[in-house]
C-alpha cells in the first residue's frame, strides 16, 4: 500500500468519524429540545450558546437524577387535593391569600414528591427536568406573586396565578380527575 493510498483511507476515516459525531450531537440536540420543549429555547437564550446551554440542560438532567423523586402517595394526594379545593375556596374572599397558600402548597407537594427544598430558580430548574411544559406557568405565577408583593397584582392577576398554580399542580398531583382541580376559572 502506498503512502497516498494510506493517506486517502485515513481522511476517510477522519471524515467517518467528524460525520458520526455530528450526527450523535445533532440526535442528542433534538432530544434534549423534546424533553425540554420551550425551557430548551430559553436556555438557549439565556446563555447565548447552544453548547452551553445544553451543558446546563444535562446537569439539571443529572442533578435531578439524583433525587428519589417518586408520586403521590393515595394518602397525600387527597389530602392535597382537599388543600388545592380550599384554597380554590377561599379566593373568593382573599384572592391574594389564596395564591400565596397555593404557592406554598406547590413547594409542600415538591417536597412531598422528593425533589429537594431550595430556592425559586432551583426549583424551576428541577421540574423542569419531568415537567418542562408546565414550568412557565408556575414562572408566570411567580412572577405575579413578586408584582403582588410590590402591591402591583390585580385580583385577576392573582385569578391569572392560581391558574398558572392549577397547571403545576394537576401534573405533580396526578388525580386523573381534573374537576377536582376547576373551582377557579
Amino acid at each position: 500500500m502506498t503512502t497516498t493510498e494510506m493517506l486517502s483511507i485515513a481522511i476517510i476515516v477522519v471524515l467517518v468519524l467528524v460525520v458520526a459525531y455530528l450526527i450523535m450531537r445533532a440526535r442528542a440536540s433534538r432530544k434534549l429540545r423534546d424533553q425540554f420543549g420551550p425551557e430548551y429555547s430559553r436556555a438557549v437564550d439565556e446563555t447565548g450558546a447552544r453548547g452551553k446551554a445544553e451543558n446546563e440542560l444535562i446537569a439539571r438532567q443529572k442533578r435531578v437524577r439524583q433525587y428519589n423523586v417518586k408520586p403521590l402517595s393515595p394518602v397525600d394526594q387527597q389530602r392535597c387535593l382537599a388543600d388545592w379545593r380550599a384554597i380554590q375556596a377561599r379566593f373568593v374572599d382573599n384572592p391574594r391569600d389564596a395564591a400565596e397558600r397555593a404557592d406554598s402548597l406547590l413547594g409542600e407537594v415538591m417536597t412531598l414528591r422528593g425533589y429537594p427544598e431550595g430556592g425559586f430558580d432551583q426549583r424551576l430548574e428541577d421540574l423542569s427536568v419531568d415537567h418542562a411544559d408546565a414550568v412557565q406557568n408556575y414562572r408566570d405565577a411567580h412572577g405575579v406573586m413578586q408584582r403582588r408583593a410590590r402591591g402591583e397584582a390585580s385580583t385577576e392577576d392573582m385569578r391569572q396565578a392560581m391558574l398558572h398554580y392549577r397547571t403545576l399542580f394537576e401534573e405533580l398531583v396526578g388525580s386523573g380527575d381534573p374537576s377536582q382541580l376547576r373551582a377557579v376559572s
